[in-house]
């Protein structure tokens, strides 16, 4: 397996001339991570503080959805506010990966991986004892930072573990954090809404205490460390981090995405003043970046890495779709077609079932662009579907597109995932992975914004018509931009 310059993706354990400065010089020791388990370095004493960290991002995002209307009663506020609490976690969590990545690639994945938690510990007590709404928004922010850390966090140090044993990471093993995520927020609106009936809506930050203690438990049991090989001495780490960090550019960075987010959130009636100041931060961001020799966001090597660029924006562009019909379908199940909110849920259930499937066999495959190619064509026939529904559309009809729409949800999450993996610089991987999940935050973002300007007051046919319709075309667009991946074309052609 080769990366974008044809050099070894995961190098021997004999070591190459210059030292990484995450992982260190593989040929010393010292400087390399020290494998968990000699039998399987990829075992579950790595992988499940990994797993456990990797669920509440995820899981956070979508709890929230059941306790929206209690928290707006007991604070006096309507929906528009208590979205805030959504949007929130997104752009915090959009900005929050790739700054992560970045300091897990800098300072070490295990050492960014329990300060997140310890931030997660922190918000979880913000929001349980929140006296005003705004606590609350604060609480959410802070979670999307501290659960930010884990993916890309993970994905370093499975990099690391590869590059100290030798050993590719297997797919499997990337399976699994891909099926943690979607498993976890699959069920994040049921456990929301068991701990809202029971224990109050505050229980739904609370739960984010213990589950980080464990983490946190898990992580300094079992974690390896890394250590950074300099000639400077052992502080050179912490210089190069804060030469390398970028605080102008991450604020650059936010005040974009912010700009658009609230752009893009109200569609229906859109703010067009807004544009040029979204333009005008993107230019600015886009000078920085290049003029810093280390910048937060390297448009060069995303520039140079043309395999990574693509992964980027098919990554996207395909959780654009499924954000869509996600949220956009299973409003119009309840408004449209008239079904209760527990019946929707229950058609919508396969949806996360069929993407759990996919995401275990897409994991114990060894190809990456067959999957890819696959799920571009079930997301545009699932829009079929859906541009053919209406009132009178049959139960299993309903049932056949929410699978086809969860298919390639499974298969997207871990080909791409595994593109990301094999296409990144080793040196930079948790940045690279923590770009994967900003460009899966901008598609819900913006998906959000399309559903408001299709349904406006009200989910009918005809809104959906349009959503399937938008869909459709961003399918083909996928299909197009996995079809003229040259990289992964050449490298399935490798392994026939």
């Amino acid at each position: 397996m080769t990366d974008t310059a044809g050099k070894p993706a995961i190098p021997p354990t004999t070591g190459t001339a210059g030292a990484n400065p995450v992982l260190g010089n593989p040929a010393d020791p010292a400087a390399a991570t020290t494998p968990t388990d000699s039998a399987d370095p990829f075992g579950p004493r790595l992988m499940a503080p990994l797993l456990i960290g990797s669920v509440l991002n995820p899981v956070n995002s979508t709890m929230i959805a059941t306790g929206l209307v209690a928290i707006g009663q007991d604070f006096g506020v309507g929906s528009a506010q208590t979205a805030w609490l959504v949007a929130s976690l997104y752009l915090a969590s959009a900005v929050g990966q790739p700054a992560m990545g970045r300091l897990a690639d800098l300072l070490g994945p295990r050492r960014v991986f329990l300060c997140g938690l310890l931030v997660v510990c922190a918000a979880g007590i913000v929001g349980a004892l929140a006296p005003a709404f705004g606590w609350l928004i604060a609480s959410r922010v802070l979670l999307g930072i501290g659960t930010s850390a884990a993916y890309p966090a993970a994905m370093a140090l499975l990099r690391a573990q590869s590059v100290a044993t030798g050993r590719e990471t297997p797919r499997p093993v990337l399976g699994r954090l891909s099926l943690a995520a979607l498993g976890s927020a699959a069920v994040g609106p049921v456990l929301g809404g068991v701990l809202t009936a029971t224990a109050g809506w505050r229980a739904i930050f609370a739960v984010n205490v213990p589950l980080a203690l464990i983490g946190i438990a898990l992580a300094l049991l079992w974690l390896p460390r890394t250590r950074m090989a300099s000639a400077d001495g052992e502080n050179a780490g912490a210089r190069t981090a804060g030469a390398a960090f970028d605080p102008l550019g991450i604020a650059l960075f936010t005040g974009t995405l912010t700009t658009l987010m609230i752009f893009l959130m109200d569609l229906e009636r859109p703010n067009w003043a807004l544009l040029p100041v979204v333009l005008v931060l993107a230019a600015a961001l886009t000078w920085w970046q290049l003029r810093r020799p280390r910048p937060f966001i390297d448009l060069r090597m995303i520039g140079r890495n043309r395999s990574l660029a693509l992964t980027y924006l098919r990554h996207g562009t395909a959780y654009l779709v499924i954000y869509m019909v996600m949220y956009g379908y299973a409003q119009w199940l309840e408004e449209g077609h008239g079904y209760s909110a527990s019946r929707a849920g229950l058609i919508m259930l396969p949806m996360s079932g069929a993407a759990a499937v996919c995401s275990l066999l897409g994991a114990r495959t060894k190809g990456i662009y067959a999957p890819l190619v696959l799920a571009a064509v079930l997301l545009a026939a699932g829009s079929g579907v859906l541009l053919l529904a209406d009132e009178s559309t049959p139960l299993l009809a309903l049932l056949l597109a929410a699978v086809l729409f969860g298919l390639p949800q499974g298969l997207s999450s871990t080909g791409n995932q595994a593109a990301v993996y094999t296409q990144a610089p080793r040196e930079s991987v948790g940045a690279a992975a923590g770009l994967q999940r900003t460009s899966q935050y901008l598609g819900a973002i913006t998906a959000a914004g399309l559903i408001g300007l299709f349904y406006g007051q009200r989910a009918t046919a005809a809104g959906l018509h349009g959503i399937a319709m938008v869909a459709g075309a961003l399918s083909l667009a996928v299909l197009l931009l996995t079809a003229t991946d040259r990289a992964l074309r050449a490298r399935a052609r490798t392994r026939t």
